[in-house]
């Protein structure tokens, strides 16, 4: 007899990729589990290749559409990993046994408001699992799963020049906000001091900033737009070595195994988001010593103190020296 669960999570692409552990130790540990996943439709592509998802349902514009076509599947279990209003609200519509994922609102906001470390040192990932402890999930260890569909692989012989066919750095330049962002100056100063192929990753709205970056390194190809997202997974998947600051493309390189070296401003590794089980050589690059970090569990779009210190004062040489040696270490003999 095949048992239901619905595991809800809307957003964003980066909590979505720390919740497949959890997908597939629920399908793999536990016998006869049907497996179904609730999400945004702008995401719901994130999951559909993944074959430990049986069904994919999205949000409709209408909540009461949402309702009929969930209640119609008569599920089992509800694992809500979001847990926010309107989780709450489909909780109790739904009217089946639901296990909720502990958000640590309150250690969070302890931390943001008075720097008091109250958080558990356990990653998102580990605290995702916890709420399936109930049926035996335990982790695999076999990291994160990303799964690019056949026709969205680049080749890069053909989507890259010549200069990259050998190897290549993958730099993700974008950000939800401002304040987890990199000025692009810093960027171009990094990219000089590897001297090495640069692939620029970001969506269309770092189109200008990559143009700008890549004008003045003409190793740097301005890749943001320009692919999609599993495309653009693809690029990180042949990259050498991947910087990035704590974006979606970050965790995806982490499924991937890829050396990261993650740059933090305004947000902290200890919020438990950062890049799981990554491959050899990487490494968090922060400010550690600034007393008004970290002022937001999120972002802002301009530093709230005026001076952006989170990101102004990054290691610009230790990161760029860090990428070398990854990329050298990787190169073929």
């Amino acid at each position: 007899m095949r048992i239901k669960y619905l595991i809800v999570r809307f957003s964003s692409i980066g909590d979505i990729v720390l919740t497949t552990p959890a997908i597939r130790g629920l399908k793999e540990q536990v016998e006869n589990a049907e497996v179904h996943y609730l999400t945004k439709p702008q995401f719901a592509h994130l999951v559909e290749n993944n074959p430990h998802v049986d069904k994919v349902h999205v949000l409709k514009s209408s909540f009461r559409e949402t309702l009929k076509e969930l209640r119609a599947e008569n599920f089992d279990y509800l694992i809500d990993l979001h847990h926010n209003l309107r989780t709450a609200r489909l909780k109790r519509r739904m009217k089946v046994l639901d296990f909720s994922f502990n958000k640590l609102n309150k250690e969070k906001w302890l931390m943001v408001n008075f720097k008091r470390n109250k958080l558990p040192d356990k990653h998102i990932v580990e605290r995702y699992l916890e709420t399936l402890s109930v049926f035996d999930v335990q982790y695999d260890g076999k990291g994160l799963d990303y799964f690019i569909p056949e026709g969205e692989e680049v080749n890069i012989q053909d989507a890259l020049p010549s200069s990259h066919h050998h190897g290549y750095l993958a730099f993700v330049i974008g950000g939800q906000h401002a304040t987890k962002m990199l000025p692009a100056e810093s960027i171009r100063e990094i990219c000089r001091h590897t001297n090495l192929p640069v692939v620029l990753l970001g969506g269309p709205e770092d189109a200008d900033r990559a143009e700008r970056i890549s004008q003045h390194y003409d190793m740097a190809i301005n890749a943001c737009g320009r692919f999609s997202l599993n495309q653009s997974a693809s690029l990180v998947k042949q990259a050498k070595v991947v910087i990035s600051h704590d974006t979606g493309l970050m965790h995806i390189a982490a499924a991937f195994h890829k050396p990261v070296l993650s740059v933090w401003g305004n947000t902290i590794p200890e919020f438990g988001m950062y890049p799981f089980e990554a491959g050899t050589g990487s490494h968090i690059f922060e400010v550690s010593d600034l007393k008004c970090r970290p002022c937001s569990k999120i972002g802002y779009k301009t530093c709230p103190k005026k001076h952006f210190d989170c990101m102004m004062k990054q290691d610009l040489t230790g990161i760029a020296e860090s990428a070398k040696r990854i990329f050298q270490q990787n190169k073929p003999t």
